[in-house]
């Protein structure tokens, strides 16, 4: 729908918006794919920081239309420090002044611990009372009884109740049911 380098280029505020925002190797442009069922609605690449823009993508669904929102990744991007620091501002506006954000669904590695990047954003997006979901990725690499043990140690590491962290994969679709339920009925706070 849009693509935007600037606040400047951010398209007029319209329908509910869901943000997806984690580090640069986490599957935010496949968890996109899989939760809309469609293979290239945002694009992938195995070298991480492909997403350098925000994008907009107009999801209609029988409950509604959705405004899903591709941020860039942080972290990992194989893209200059500068260009990176360019980023933080760009994501902050948007997060910080977008009046039809409804929540912010943060991606997280099911088999990495919490880094300082997502403790700060997860505390940043509370000071705001913007609500947010976790959605825990790549969920299909573990074995479900270890996957399990992994989601209840993230969880507790957060403080996070239990609809708040939803394993998924965009693999195998672990999850997007339950994703979708929590993005449908507003259930982001962490």
């Amino acid at each position: 729908m849009a693509a935007a380098a600037s606040p400047a280029q951010f398209p007029e505020p319209g329908e509910p918006e869901v943000a997806f925002l984690g580090r640069s190797n986490v599957g935010k442009s496949s968890l996109l794919n899989r939760l809309v069922g469609r293979r290239a609605l945002a694009r992938t690449s195995s070298s991480p920081g492909k997403t350098r823009l925000l994008h907009w993508y107009r999801i209609e669904r029988s409950s509604g239309e959705t405004w899903l929102v591709d941020l860039p990744g942080y972290g990992y991007a194989k893209v200059s420090r500068s260009e990176r620091a360019r980023w933080r501002p760009l994501i902050e506006s948007y997060l910080d002044g977008r009046i039809t954000l409804r929540t912010a669904v943060l991606l997280q590695d099911l088999r990495r611990d919490w880094g300082e990047d997502e403790r700060l954003l997860l505390e940043w997006l509370t000071e705001r009372r913007i609500p947010a979901l976790v959605a825990l990725t790549k969920s299909d690499k573990l074995k479900p009884m270890r996957r399990a043990q992994r989601v209840k140690v993230l969880r507790g590491e957060i403080g996070a109740s239990t609809a708040a962290v939803i394993a998924t994969s965009a693999t195998s679709g672990i999850g997007m049911a339950e994703l979708w339920r929590a993005i449908d009925e507003g259930r982001g706070s962490v």
